[in-house]
């Protein structure tokens, strides 16, 4: 038999081949290849939904090498992945050999394996199936959903929200989610409150903290000591006490082990643990999944990674507590194997739990064999399935409640673990958990009646804190609660909301941008129901239902499709005027709350008479006074006085000295990007234009120097020479924002950095790892010149001289070699411009280095027209900053 095997990624299919003998071609599609045009028409509702395909260069070109293969081949096996996509996949694969008509005579069929060993892939090859229908019509109608959604309300947006970029069926949704929680932490207010804890010591002299609870007889709530004076008062009463124990309850808890992981649990518990995003802790498990080579032989890991079942196998279940039995002993092997069941909404369990392919590839066997990143996030499922698998942990709890004749009573707990349990192996960390002490804390001794000693008595000011904004880990675990996306879709959905600016990454915590603000004002306003996050998880079960072969694609879409178009073809007739009015009164009581002076908060803290509202400009949306142009005054789009620090300007600008060696006059001032400073007014015939820089994150308008105006309109400094090769070492602006730079070689400061007093030392540190980064391949045959393999903002790339490629989808850094980088190079073929900012053709964007900021040439401001209300006049692009400020950003 000569038969054809086709998986996504090269990495895959190198391990595949070595499990097949020389009868099998294994051959890579590269992830997808085709897709639906990126133009209207693409999906046509008129036509009970008919689609639309194009392949792209590369998907044409694997499609060819398919069908070369297939030459003599008698049969073609479809293995990609076993999820929806996979599926599809295969679909579409099969879809283009046949229009080439290169399956005449071809057996084709499906074959699915939940892990990459040599057994699952053999045992997968003996049992073939056919596609499944059921799942490619659920894949046509998720497809068909998300384009028509932003097809269709994209420019809708566009028309009627200047600044805004696109929308998406679930995007909008996460966006949403991110926004109300913004709102629900610059709306809140700290609210204060007091606690009492006293000291007391046992018969025997041990001593223990307790709290009150009670006082007077009456149960304390958290705010019935609001202030200094009650809780002072209340302090005076306990300590005027005497007190003895009047009850010691002691019982035995028991903590169970969680479920193996799933997708989702994998990337919250990665973020919490290693601090890696979603998009990383997905690669890197892809890798895990597809194969390493451990000493010669290539194998498999871990399961399949995209899947919402907690389920295992029952021979990897025996197999773990063999291990658990061995290891740890038999205490530690329950007396049944656990089971567990998905508690996510809506949680299909078509696949098992992420979980090691053998047990007996414990992390420190193969840790060698692994990069940094593998090695930790094994190690990571290997501990927790083994986990999952284990006794439960037991606490000894006691809470002992002492009190006086006055009914004045304290609290004390304690918890002391009795039997470790799993714990000896994995403890999940937590997002804001709370406060643990209690579970370690020890109570002495004691019994009821015993007379205690009282020590000091402390009354502790507290305030409450608002919620937390949503981390990578903390998103997903909400979209999941609600049902909405699915496993394979979580990644993309954090991603496309920084890549199209609508939110920014704060201490690993999402932001919402203003842009962002205000797409999600502009459709809960006027398309409610597709942005509710109730309506999109039903859809996203009547999704399950198609792929279950219960109800039909094509209704699920017509249904969708009739209110959708009506919603949409309701807002034609708006004008931008009315979408400015209607946003002002919806978003006016969260960003004008009432003052407890009473005073209005909509009033002009410039002027004085004119009256602050939400205002659009090109550049996205912002407050500002109705007294405009009289009144510059200008407020980012946030609360007054909320915690984020503002970058007001009252007067439009700000004078700061002059500068010391030129004389010229050093202004802070506004523009459509944020706060910048500039030097001079440039020379009357506006040939000569000023220099400006934008102020990067950390420096604030208010408390800017001169001092530091100058610094920034200075940059790019020199730093130093390299210690070993004596290059000289910059500091600068770029697009990217601050870096330092050794000749090519730019690397991105850490948010900590101040690019103004950065040293020699700490430069050539960042300069060290980010060289790390990176990879000689080898001599270009054509010049000799080296050809290098880096990681870059947009992806990993090589480079040769000023031309750059980007890999394609399932190609590494680790695995690319000379000869598929100088091809990969070939394809690209002319030079990447240098200009900062540049994108070649057919995409090819240039490798991630910030460039100094003053290569870019400012842009002229353009005169305000008094005729209509705009945003502040826009200073151009500073030359010396190449970025813009935090509101735009993020992405």
């Amino acid at each position: 038999m000569n038969a054809v095997v086709v998986v996504e990624s090269p990495a895959k299919a190198k391990t595949i081949n070595k499990y097949l003998g020389d009868d099998y071609t294994v051959l890579a599609s590269f992830g997808h290849v085709r897709d639906l045009p990126p133009r209207d028409g693409s999906v046509r509702p008129e036509e009970d939904f008919a689609m639309d395909w194009q392949a792209d260069e590369r998907g044409s070109k694997q499609i060819a090498a398919i069908a070369r293969a297939l030459k003599g081949a008698d049969r073609l096996y479809l293995a990609t992945d076993p999820d929806r996509e996979g599926e599809a996949i295969s679909w579409h694969v099969r879809a283009m050999l046949g229009e080439r008509h290169a399956l005449d005579g071809i057996d084709v069929r499906r074959v699915t394996f939940n892990e990459i060993t040599k057994s699952a892939v053999r045992a997968a090859m003996a049992a073939p199936r056919e596609l499944d229908q059921a799942l490619i019509e659920a894949y046509l109608a998720r497809r068909a959903l998300d384009y028509l959604v932003g097809f269709t309300l994209s420019p809708v947006l566009w028309r009627k929200l200047p600044g805004a970029r696109s929308a998406g069926r679930v995007q909008s949704v996460a966006l949403r989610l991110v926004c109300e929680r913004e709102a629900e932490i610059e709306a809140f207010r700290a609210r204060e409150y007091w606690t009492i804890e006293a000291e007391f010591t046992t018969p025997a002299g041990a001593r223990f903290p307790a709290r009150l609870t009670h006082l007077a007889g009456r149960k304390l709530g958290q705010f019935d000591l609001p202030d200094a004076a009650t809780a002072l008062a209340a302090k005076a009463a306990v300590e005027a006490g005497a007190f003895t124990v009047a009850s010691v309850e002691k019982k035995r808890v028991r903590r169970h082990p969680l479920p193996p992981f799933t997708t989702s649990t994998l990337q919250q518990e990665a973020a919490r643990k290693l601090g890696f995003g979603a998009q990383a802790t997905m690669r890197t498990a892809q890798q895990l999944y597809e194969g390493v080579d451990l000493g010669g032989e290539t194998v498999g890991l871990i399961t399949y990674m995209r899947t919402d079942g907690v389920q295992m196998a029952a021979e990897a279940i025996t197999a773990i507590r063999t291990h658990v039995g061995a290891q740890f002993g038999p205490a530690y092997v329950p007396s049944a194997p656990r089971a567990y069941t998905a508690r996510a909404k809506n949680a299909q369990e078509a696949h098992e739990a992420i979980r090691p392919t053998d047990i007996s590839r414990t992390p420190e066997s193969v840790a060698r064999h692994l990069g940094h990143d593998q090695a930790r996030l094994y190690e990571l499922v290997w501990k927790r399935a083994v986990a999952s698998q284990m006794q439960s942990a037991e606490f000894d709890q006691v809470i002992a409640e002492i009190a006086d004749a006055a009914a004045d009573r304290f609290r004390a707990t304690g918890s002391t673990l009795a039997f470790d349990g799993f714990l000896r192996l994995y403890h999940e960390d937590r997002d804001d958990a709370a406060d643990e002490d209690d579970e370690n804390r020890t109570l002495p001794p004691m019994a009821a009646h015993d007379p205690l000693g009282r020590g000091a008595v402390t009354a502790s000011q507290h305030f409450t804190q608002p919620p937390p904004r949503y981390s990578e880990a903390s998103l997903v675990k909400k979209l999941e609660e609600l049902g909405i996306g699915r496993p394979s879709t979580y990644a993309s959905i954090l991603t496309v909301l920084r890549e199209r600016n609508y939110v920014r990454m704060e201490q690993k915590r999402f932001v919402p941008e203003d842009r962002g603000r205000l797409v999600t004002a502009f459709l809960a306003s006027f398309f409610t129901r597709y942005v509710d996050t109730g309506f999109t998880a039903a859809l996203e079960e009547q999704l399950d239902e198609i792929a279950e072969g219960d109800i039909s694609w094509q209704a699920v879409m017509r249904a969708f499709w009739r209110d959708f178009s009506a919603a949409v073809a309701e807002t034609r007739d708006l004008k931008i005027s009315d979408v400015i009015e209607r946003l002002d009164r919806e978003l006016g009581p969260h960003f004008f709350p009432a003052r407890a002076d009473g005073s209005d908060p909509r009033g002009c803290p410039a002027c004085g008479t004119g009256r602050l509202s939400l205002k659009l400009g090109r550049f996205g949306a912002f407050i500002g006074c109705s007294n405009y142009p009289a009144c510059p005054f200008t407020r980012r789009l946030a609360v007054e006085g909320g915690e984020e620090p503002g970058d007001t300007l009252k007067e439009g600008m700000r004078s700061l000295g002059t500068h010391p060696e030129t004389g010229e006059e050093i202004t802070l001032r506004r523009g459509p990007w944020g706060l910048y400073v500039q030097q001079g007014e440039g020379e009357a015939d506006k040939k000569a234009k000023p220099r400006r820089v934008t102020l990067p994150r950390g420096l604030e308008g208010e408390s800017l120097t001169l001092e530091q105006a100058v610094g920034l309109l200075s940059l790019p400094r020199c730093i130093g020479r390299h210690p070993e090769s004596g290059a000289e070492i910059e500091a600068g602006l770029g697009r990217f924002g601050p870096y330092v730079r050794m000749g090519a070689i730019y690397a991105s400061l850490d948010r900590d950095d101040d690019v103004l007093a950065i040293g020699l030392n700490r430069a050539v540190d960042v300069l060290a790892r980010k060289l790390a980064a990176s990879r000689e391949l080898g001599p270009h045959p054509a010049d000799g010149a080296p050809v290098l393999a880096r990681k870059g903002r947009f992806g990993p790339y090589v480079q040769h001289g000023q031309t750059v490629a980007n890999l394609p989808r399932g190609e590494t850094l680790e695995e690319i070699a000379l000869e598929r980088a100088v091809a990969l190079l070939a394809e690209k073929g002319k030079p990447l411009k240098p200009r900062a900012g540049a994108r070649g053709k057919a995409g090819t964007k240039k490798p991630a280095a910030p460039k100094p900021a003053t290569k870019l040439a400012p842009k002229p401001a353009p005169k305000p027209k008094p005729a209509a209300r705009k945003a502040p006049a826009k200073p151009g692009k500073p030359a010396a900053s190449g970025r813009r400020p935090r509101a735009k950003a993020a992405n």
